[in-house]
């Protein structure tokens, strides 16, 4: 069973900066989702897909998956890049 470690990326509809500095612990899926027989709904029986573990820091993180011996590989935040414009760059 093994993870990714990543952190949380900034919300596309939204302005505000809160939760951005956590970084969460995912477990990759043990088996792949097939559809419910009697509703099509997708899912599957690994409940590992379920859990989401936060932490304040991506030491942390890691130390947390050695502790418990979870390979984990850790997915670098791409850079933020601001567009500074002026509103009336909109009507040119």
């Amino acid at each position: 069973m093994s993870a990714r470690i990543y952190q949380r990326p900034k919300n596309a509809m939204q302005s505000g900066k809160a939760l951005l500095g956590q970084w969460i612990l995912e477990f990759d899926p043990a088996e792949a989702k097939k559809p419910d027989p009697l509703m099509g709904w997708a899912g599957s029986g690994d409940t590992q897909q379920q859990v989401q573990l936060k932490f304040p820091s991506q030491e942390a993180a890691q130390a947390y998956a050695a502790k418990h011996g979870i390979p984990a590989r850790v997915h670098a935040t791409p850079p933020r890049a601001l567009k500074i414009q002026a509103y009336a760059d909109n009507f040119r």
